[in-house]
């Protein structure tokens, strides 16, 4: 189970709306310098998110939990927004290579390719909205040690 701390912002039926602090490995990474994720992380420290979590736990407003997600939900994310849209880009690639129309069209190919990934796994993502199984869970309460001034509201 990954874990993450949280505020909770606001209370529903079941579910909490938890403002988390955006974190990075980055600080003990030797590669920061020359990272991108490194270097975005230097640009805008400390963002916050707010996130839709299952509760069934008593919490209120203010309360800080901490969340958790299934690794195999992560790992399946990771999976398909990293590897899928590269596997249709080479697909797309090799399938106008293959037809002897040149290289130019084998550019095309992998294009519509990652962009067809890329909208699919957009329309997946907007149909799975929601679900029960894909948001985090509240695991437990822990006293308060610090609290979140600033929320970023996302739309």
């Amino acid at each position: 189970m990954i874990e993450e701390r949280g505020q909770v912002m606001a209370v529903e039926r079941g579910q909490v709306r938890v403002a988390v602090s955006r974190q990075s490995s980055c600080g003990s990474c030797k590669a920061r310098a020359a990272c991108g994720q490194g270097l975005m992380q230097g640009l805008k420290p400390g963002r916050i998110h707010e996130v839709l979590a299952l509760c069934e736990l008593p919490v209120q407003a203010g309360d800080v939990v901490v969340l958790g997600v299934d690794e195999s939900l992560a790992l399946r994310g990771a999976f398909l927004v990293y590897l899928l849209p590269l596997l249709a880009l080479l697909a797309g690639a090799l399938l106008a290579e293959r037809t002897g129309l040149g290289e130019g069209w084998a550019i095309i190919g992998g294009l519509v390719g990652f962009s067809s990934a890329v909208a699919g796994l957009y329309l997946y993502n907007r149909s799975l909205a929601g679900r029960d199984g894909m948001l985090p869970r509240v695991l437990r309460v822990e006293p308060a040690t610090e609290q979140v001034t600033a929320v970023r509201w996302l739309p």
